[in-house]
């Protein structure tokens, strides 16, 4: 059993100084000097752990590699000194160095004369010891230099390093004392060296990684409750190997059963007593309390928290679900509630996780205790008020439900600028505690940080319910601006037909005008029906000039019209809003132009575009309402204008995938020209991009 448990620590202390040597090399202050010889130092005390192990502890070759450990750590211990350059100002650092490295390679000497010998000799046995016991002091005395004379900042370097290599030393120098004195190691010591070297090897690394004052163990808390958890296993197994043992040593059949059973039943119970939440969260919390300073590592729960708020692309949760779920992670609480105000100020239920198997009634709690938690921030802990402990007057307002479920153990309020965005009723962790002082602030805060999220959300949705009601706005803007302008062809239709009823061409014109008029009614019929849906979609074939020709009947009795082409001119787009878009400019350059001044219609083609311009020789715009005024809604130089129809006009266009171009001359007139893509071109832009999908048939 001792021979097996030192082989054990020897393999561990190897695994250690290799895995230092490595930490070390990689993430060591790469500015000190004295950085290579650590490495050597552990590399080569490694391996002289596994020699130990391989070799028995008298051969030559393990006393060879001790010796160089030895060397190596001195050395160590001499370049220590240059961090503050005490190597060169100090004169005893590099002559005691040096007389302690050559006391130590007396040993080979010692080696040679004992390995002459069939059996060691205990003068040369002692004599090494001596020498040891020499080289141990002597390193001590360095030790007690290195940082006792160093600066304050190299102190803060040095602390590390010095604790490990006074570790290691002292051991050393107790260790051959008693070889001194008794004339041989016990077995005990020689395998406690090991640990020595592991847990120095360990300390030493911890030096070459630090690189500020204040520099401490501090193992998370998964990795303590992992070694708690795997150290009390391992107890419980030993325990359990040593009562099979002490049953083995009687004889008989009965023996074996009994033994082979106790193993068993221990599998059994480790099986099923392990996984139990109840178990790990106790543990947990012994850990926490005992181990720790805080319970709460507040940066692994902080990234926790926003790792769960900010996980919706991943995450089928809604919001207020991963709300709930970020703070019952916090206490380790297996479910919870989220209650939100409603209009009459009460709470009820707005969500759930992992918890529906409770009724909850509605609403859920009243104004009066909502209020509270507004006012006060305060925390329910159920414990409290189920012994009958109050803190604002609560006691009075809180509903008998929450009272009469054991599950029930914390409600934390989310306040968000003073003002409550809802409260989160948390079930018991799976193991039972009383909330403290650490559970009050870290939920306090927590439930802040929520409140900011819900509210950001809230804000969000009524931003976007503002948006729709803006965009509905925008297009009832537009209707009325089309009623306007079919209220004034209507009126000056109703007009003409007092002085004109009895010619029969007026009459021909008045119906054609009516069946127009009734055509863009139902239009704007059908814009409405198409609230929310996007516009300028419908790509399709559209021969300009007939366009054109539509236009200028439809307007015919109220303004002269007149259309100059240099031929046909298809486009690509959509035939209704194009004309749509047209009309209103049309419409505004009739409202701008004189009594009697024609509009003109213009329509060409340039490159692979087509144009139409719609000119007028009213008063023009200067180029400071061309810039800033015209796309504007609402903003008109036309008294009772709208203001409406070229930001509609320029809309309709854009979503078409065209340009609205606009030139004017103060006192001179306007030219709005549209531009859209030809249709031949877009035709063959569709075909390198292997789709046709333009509509053949012109409007």
């Amino acid at each position: 059993m001792a021979q097996l448990l030192t082989l054990l620590l020897f393999g561990a202390g190897a695994v250690v100084c290799a895995l230092s040597a490595i930490a070390v090399a990689k993430m060591g202050d790469s500015q000190r000097s004295d950085r290579f010889a650590g490495i050597t130092a552990l590399l080569v005390s490694g391996v002289w752990c596994l020699l130990v192990i391989t070799l028995p502890p008298s051969s030559s070759l393990t006393q060879f590699y001790e010796i160089l450990r030895n060397l190596a750590w001195i050395f160590v211990l001499f370049r220590l000194f240059a961090n503050d350059g005490r190597d060169e100002s100090l004169a005893l650092v590099r002559p005691v160095a040096v007389a302690l490295g050559l006391v130590e390679f007396l040993q080979f000497f010692l080696i040679a004369i004992a390995s002459a010998e069939p059996q060691p000799v205990a003068a040369v046995v002692q004599m090494m010891a001596l020498f040891r016991i020499l080289v141990a002091v002597g390193a001590l005395l360095l030790v007690h230099n290195l940082y006792g004379g160093a600066a304050t900042s190299s102190r803060r370097l040095l602390a590390w390093n010095s604790a490990a290599l006074a570790l290691f030393w002292l051991f050393e120098l107790n260790l051959y004392t008693v070889a001194y004195l008794s004339g041989k190691t016990t077995v005990q010591l020689g395998a406690l060296r090991a640990a020595v070297v592991a847990v120095s090897a360990a300390m030493f690394a911890f030096g070459y990684l630090q690189k500020s004052a204040g520099l401490r163990f501090k193992p998370s808390r998964a990795m303590t409750f992992s070694t708690l958890s795997i150290a009390l296993t391992g107890f419980y197994f030993l325990a359990m190997v040593a009562l099979s043992d002490r049953v083995a040593r009687a004889s008989g059949d009965l023996a074996h059963v009994t033994q082979v059973g106790i193993l068993l039943l221990a599998a059994i119970i480790v099986a099923l007593w392990l996984p139990s939440p109840r178990l790990r969260g106790s543990l947990r919390l012994l850990a926490l309390k005992h181990l720790f300073k805080h319970r709460y590592d507040y940066r692994n729960e902080w990234i926790r928290f926003t790792n769960t708020m900010a996980n919706a692309a991943s995450d089928t949760a809604s919001l207020q679900q991963r709300a709930i779920q970020s703070l019952a992670d916090i206490t380790d609480s297996g479910a919870g509630l989220l209650l939100a105000p409603d209009e009459t100020g009460s709470l009820t239920l707005a969500e759930r996780w992992r918890w529906d198997a409770i009724d909850v009634p509605a609403p859920a709690m009243p104004s009066a205790l909502a209020r509270i938690f507004e006012g006060e921030g305060l925390i329910l802990d159920f414990g409290e008020v189920r012994a009958g402990i109050e803190h604002h007057g609560e006691l009075q307002h809180i509903p008998e439900w929450l009272v009469a479920d054991p599950q029930i153990w914390s409600a934390v309020p989310l306040l968000h600028s003073e003002r409550l965005m809802g409260v989160i009723v948390l079930a018991r962790p799976a193991a039972p505690r009383r909330l403290d002082w650490e559970d009050f602030d870290l939920l306090a805060i927590s439930g802040q940080q929520l409140a900011s999220y819900l509210a950001e959300n809230a804000s969000h949705e009524a931003l976007q319910e503002a948006a729709r009601f803006d965009e509905f706005n925008r297009r009832m803007a537009f209707v009325m601006h089309d009623i306007k302008n079919l209220s004034s062809q209507m009126g000056l239709l109703a007009r003409n037909a007092e002085k004109h009823a009895e010619n029969p061409e007026f009459r021909k014109d008045m119906v054609v005008t009516l069946r127009n008029s009734t055509d863009k009614l139902d239009g704007l019929v059908r814009r409405l029906g198409r609230y929310g849906t996007p516009r300028g979609e419908r790509r399709q074939a559209i021969e300009l000039k007939r366009m054109a020709r539509d236009i200028r009947l439809r307007f015919a009795e109220t303004h002269p019209v007149e259309i100059q082409s240099n031929g046909e001119c298809v486009v690509v787009g959509d035939a209704e809003c194009l004309d749509q878009a047209i009309s209103h400019l049309v419409q505004n350059a009739i409202d701008a132009s004189p009594e009697g001044h024609q509009v003109l219609m213009e329509i060409g083609s340039t490159g692979l575009r087509g144009e139409i311009s719609v000119i007028d020789t009213g008063k023009g715009m200067s180029a400071q309402f061309i810039r800033t005024e015209l796309f504007r809604p609402f903003q008109s130089t036309k008294d009772n204008g709208f203001g409406i129809g070229a930001c509609e006009a320029r809309e309709l266009v854009h979503a078409m995938g065209g340009r609205l171009h606009v030139q004017s001359r103060e006192g001179l007139g306007s030219r709005f020209t549209v531009s859209l893509p030809l249709a031949e071109a877009a035709r063959l832009i569709e075909r390198q991009h292997g789709t046709d999908d333009v509509d053949e048939r012109a409007a």
